[in-house]
């Protein structure tokens, strides 16, 4: 069964390895957890799934893998009661109410679903007694009870169940899902690279230990600089025009990495990098700051991040005084080839769905200075820029 488990997992495209599949194996052998499937939950996951970006992929391999299964390894099924009638006097409309107590109140209610799941020995559909799907009994999923409990599953529509059994929220974390402060934040640490560096002012518990053991008992004190990223990072983000409708995401990637990196530097500018950008956009008139000042100010090692949807007239890009704000000197192009080969790692992250850049004459230009280094602002999308700012 476990095999079978794990290509499952492979199937939903997890990356799970063997080595780590035989130590869920050897923990099940050592009794690490109890027979109940929550606990295997737990210890799969924690055996299984190293980076949480994957959750939510497991717990829906894990969920449609394990359906319908009540217990593992021989373990009795459990039902917490006091667990139950809190949640149902919660939950409960004054109809509801009303409707329970015909049928005897909750206590007899509880007492029904408690006797079903001792009696039951197979799947169900379609009654109306036992705990099943697509009938009329008050314990079960997809069916039709005016005051019953919804176990497994999602709803039908009726929404009349008192308490749903198994329902969980969890956050996205999946490759493909809306970008949100968290998961962004998940990403960008993988582009942090530490350094120990400055006072030593931390203690060194592993050379304090070998020292003392060296000094036949007699303690001695080792300390060593503090961990601290060494990554610094200039983002630059495309603001105002086409991008309103991805404020939210900007906001959302800008608040991550403002958490992630302490070294972070960020400028905004408007369809496309020219002779300056600007800190502030409501001092963007009066405090601008030249894009060969920042040139000189910020070495080749910075890692460079530009959010933008690319999308602008080309001659924008092509041509002097080609600017929908004011008057420039010189081609955008030829000030993004200064900052694409000024710094030694440059992405672009770009919001708009990446089906449309090739139809798009701005963004097929960018790319033509840029190279491939124009990935989506998706979750999967950040996960190949971070790839790429490592080399």
């Amino acid at each position: 069964m476990l095999v079978d488990f794990f290509l499952h997992l492979r199937a939903f495209r997890l990356p799970v390895s063997t080595r780590e599949f035989l130590t869920l194996v050897e923990a099940l052998d050592r009794r690490v957890v109890s027979g109940s499937l929550d606990d295997f939950y737990a210890l799969a996951r924690a055996c299984l799934v190293k980076d949480e970006q994957f959750y939510d992929r497991f717990d829906a391999a894990f969920a449609s893998y394990f359906e319908g299964v009540d217990a593992l390894l021989g373990a009795e099924p459990k039902v917490p009661g006091e667990w139950l009638r809190r949640k149902f006097v919660r939950h409960l409309s004054d109809e509801d109410r009303r409707a329970i107590e015909a049928q005897g109140g909750i206590e007899r209610l509880l007492e029904r679903f408690r006797e079903r799941l001792a009696e039951q020995r197979e799947r169900h559909q379609g009654g109306s007694k036992w705990i099943g799907t697509g009938g009329t009994s008050p314990f079960g999923a997809h069916g039709l009870h005016p005051e019953g409990i919804r176990l497994g599953a999602q709803s039908a529509g009726n929404r009349s169940a008192v308490r749903v059994w198994d329902e969980r929220a969890y956050r996205n974390l999946d490759g493909d899902v809306e970008l949100n402060t968290r998961n962004l934040r998940i990403a960008l640490r993988r582009l942090r690279r530490f350094a120990r560096e400055g006072v030593a002012d931390e203690l060194d518990l592993d050379a304090t230990v070998a020292g003392t053991a060296r000094n036949a008992g007699w303690l001695d004190l080792r300390l060593r600089p503090e961990r601290k990223n060494r990554v610094a990072v200039l983002l630059f983000l495309d603001v105002g025009g086409s991008m309103d409708p991805h404020v939210e995401a900007c906001e959302a990637l800008f608040s991550a990495a403002r958490s992630e990196f302490r070294h972070l530097e960020t400028f905004y500018f408007h369809n496309c990098i020219y002779d300056h950008v600007w800190r502030d956009n409501r001092r963007r008139r009066t405090e601008m700051f030249p894009t060969l000042e920042l040139l000189r100010t910020y070495g080749p090692d910075w890692k460079v991040v530009i959010v933008g949807d690319a999308s602008m007239s080309p001659y924008e890009l092509t041509a002097i005084d080609g600017s929908a704000e004011y008057r420039n000197l010189e081609p955008g192009l030829a000030w993004l080839a200064r900052i694409f080969a000024h710094f030694r790692s440059v992405v672009w992250w770009n919001p708009e769905p990446q089906r449309g850049w090739a139809t798009t004459r701005s963004t097929a230009l960018i790319q033509g200075v840029l190279g491939p280094r124009m990935f989506a602002l998706t979750l999967d999308g950040i996960g190949a820029g971070i790839a790429a700012l490592r080399h």
